[in-house]
């Protein structure tokens, strides 16, 4: 993610100017307005609560309380932000020192509501990187559109989780029919945010209206009408385009995209309409938002490409040493000083409902030709044999990028598998040890390859990708994998499909071992081909680089 520093103070600087819908307490049946209204602020500064004006960090903290009420709205720099809990964050990001009102309604029973407004004071001095506005408007304006094709492109997960889609994460093109994919939104560097909700229609001036999709009852906020209601979404809500502003701050060193008024991406949210920037190129960003619930951080992936674009790549490793490599040049079996096997059904297919037995026999897997080759075969019973090779006890590494260069098989069923696993499974067992799918297939669909890490969090968690891939009987492809401390990418052909935030509350950091194979049916094997024979997945090297 990246960080920044920001210089920013805030100081409340005039009395509470109390107007009331209510001049008195009243009882009228069951409508009560709510008396009392007490509004208070807290300054947040790299994570830390601070005194006024406050250390930089722009970010205050509203918290309303009243007798009576049992919801509030907030109106803070004409953005409306309704909260039961009374508790609402807001950056201000107007450079200079600015002088803004905060208005907070207190609802009671029967409608019957009270306001209370306070001002406060901001002084904004961030200045943003140059490539972050290079990114967002190129010096003039750019047009982002939400990453259908992709996953992750929207999803949710907890507040403050650092995995993209971590409960929920759309299949590409999954949200095609509710008012999401069509719009476009164009950042200016004039610092105007425009919507178009329909980039479809053939001339947005004099046809503005398309449909956006969004959150129930937070998406009242628009103040539109119509829609339909899906279970907690409402889809295809009409609204014309618009125009706000947007800013850039970096509130606990995290560059922070703020739009105003009613300014969102791709879901409307409610809550602040500050968008955290997880990750940054030239031409994507993967952002999140918290919703005026408070019950899940959105996920976003943006592009400023159309479907079918090459995207800039631009990766460079930092692991640059090669430590270890197999060239699989001496023919026979796979040499005994870097690879051992796993034997038979395992339990329960290998806890995956696998239907192969592995062996170690020369017709499943050896080193011929300058290939090591691993071959599923059926075994004429209705049965099947491959092999499972690993380099356990012998080849462990921590950290570095591994680059493996492979033809896949095509034969429907066949599940190849170039993964890596803790060392530590045998004492710990799996997930805690961890598992890191360099590359899988599925037994159904060939022209598609996975990366995935799976570990232990209250129960397995995992986080994967998917990215196409051509011609996997006929073409070799390099499959790798590029961990450290703090990421882990995996990529094909060196171009990084999937991303991940490492840290030390997850188990990859410490050795871990290679185990390739090709599993037949299971989990993601399947329906195997009733004239399936055998299949080979063909390795040319592995490299480890540190």
């Amino acid at each position: 993610m990246k960080k920044l520093k920001y210089y920013l103070g805030v100081f409340v600087m005039m009395a509470m100017i109390l107007n009331s819908c209510q001049e008195e307490d009243f009882e009228l049946g069951e409508i009560v307005a709510p008396t009392n209204i007490n509004i208070t602020t807290t300054y947040i500064d790299d994570g830390a609560v601070s005194a006024a004006p406050g250390l930089g960090s722009g970010l205050v903290n509203f918290s309303a309380s009243a007798d009576n009420a049992t919801s509030f709205q907030f109106i803070i720099q004409e953005q409306n932000k309704l909260q039961q809990s009374g508790i609402v964050p807001h950056n201000f990001t107007e450079l200079g020192m600015n002088t803004y009102q905060v208005t907070v309604i207190a609802f009671g029973t029967g409608g019957a509501s009270s306001s209370q407004t306070i001002e406060v004071e901001v002084l904004a001095l961030y200045e943003p990187p140059a490539d972050l506005l290079e990114m967002l408007h190129g010096g003039s304006e750019k047009t982002w559109r939400i990453k259908a094709e992709a996953k992750p492109h929207f999803g949710l997960g907890p507040p403050g989780g650092f995995i993209p889609g971590e409960w929920f994460s759309a299949e590409p093109f999954d949200k095609a029919t509710v008012g999401m994919y069509d719009d476009r939104y164009v950042f200016n560097a004039d610092g105007t945010f425009t919507h178009i909700t329909d980039n479809t229609n053939d001339d947005p001036t004099t046809d503005p209206t398309g449909t956006v999709f969004g959150r129930i009852n937070l998406i009242d906020e628009l103040g539109g009408s119509g829609g339909t209601i899906n279970g907690a979404d409402v889809e295809n809500l009409p609204f014309n385009d618009y125009t706000e502003q947007w800013s850039l701050t970096a509130p606990n060193d995290v560059e922070t995209l703020n739009l105003s008024g009613i300014g969102f991406l791709g879901y409307y949210t409610g809550g602040n309409h500050q968008y955290e920037i997880f990750e940054r190129s030239a031409d994507e960003m993967i952002v999140r938002t918290t919703d005026g619930n408070g019950e899940f951080d959105w996920w976003f992936t943006l592009t400023t490409l159309e479907e079918g674009a090459s995207a800039s790549v631009d990766f460079e490793t930092a692991f640059t040493n090669l430590v270890w490599e197999d060239e699989f040049d001496v023919d026979g079996a796979p040499d005994p000083a870097s690879w051992t096997y796993d034997l038979g059904t395992g339990t329960n297919g290998w806890g995956n409902n696998e239907v192969q037995s592995y062996t170690s026999n020369a017709e499943n897997v050896i080193v011929e030709g300058g290939m090591l080759k691993i071959t599923a075969k059926a075994d004429g019973n209705g049965g099947y044999t491959s092999a499972r090779v690993k380099s356990q006890g012998l080849k462990e590494f921590t950290y570095g990028r591994i680059d493996v260069r492979a033809k896949l098989p095509t034969a429907q069923g066949t599940w190849p598998a170039i993964w890596m696993l803790g060392a530590n499974f045998p004492t710990v067992g799996w997930p805690q040890s961890g598992e890191m799918d360099i590359m899988e297939q599925t037994g159904a669909d060939k022209n598609t390859v996975l990366g995935t890490v799976h570990w232990f969090d209250n129960g397995t968690a995992s986080f994967g990708e998917t990215t196409p891939v051509t011609d996997i009987g006929n073409e070799f492809h390099v499959y790798s994998i590029d961990w450290s401390s703090d990421k882990i990418y995996i990529l094909l052909d060196n171009v990084p499909y999937f991303e991940l935030a490492n840290n030390d509350t997850l188990p990859f950091n410490s050795d871990f071992f290679f185990i390739l194979n090709i599993a037949m049916g299971g989990t993601l094997g399947g329906d195997i081909d009733s004239a399936f024979t055998e299949d080979t997945m063909e390795i040319d090297y592995i490299k480890v680089y540190q």
